[in-house]
């Protein structure tokens, strides 16, 4: 019985990890209001932004969708949908876009 506790232990850390990783997402995915998708912007450091779902039909940000396909494939190393855009500019496209 000895030789099986630290097996027993080892399989308690890891689930105690993972379901601290799985909390670390659920707080993330709840920070997102229904009909509202996370971004993340920048061209090295990254910064998060919520915004509408309404904005992925305007040609505009159809653009920078384009550019994030182009740039990151299907693989987004933050785990979200991340977009190669200086802040400033997405900063001003959103404004444009909030206004129509």
């Amino acid at each position: 019985m000895a030789i099986r506790m630290p097996r027993i232990i080892h399989a308690k850390q890891i689930l105690r990890r993972s379901s601290l990783a799985a909390s670390k997402a659920l707080s993330a995915a709840v920070d997102v209001p229904k009909g509202y998708i996370a971004v993340y912007i920048g061209e090295s450091e990254k910064k998060r932004f919520v915004v509408p779902i309404s904005y992925l039909n305007q040609p505009s940000f159809q653009d920078l969708l384009s550019q994030a396909e182009e740039e990151f494939g299907f693989d987004h190393p933050m785990g979200g949908l991340t977009i190669p855009c200086r802040e400033d500019i997405f900063i001003d496209l959103t404004s444009r876009l909030g206004g129509l």
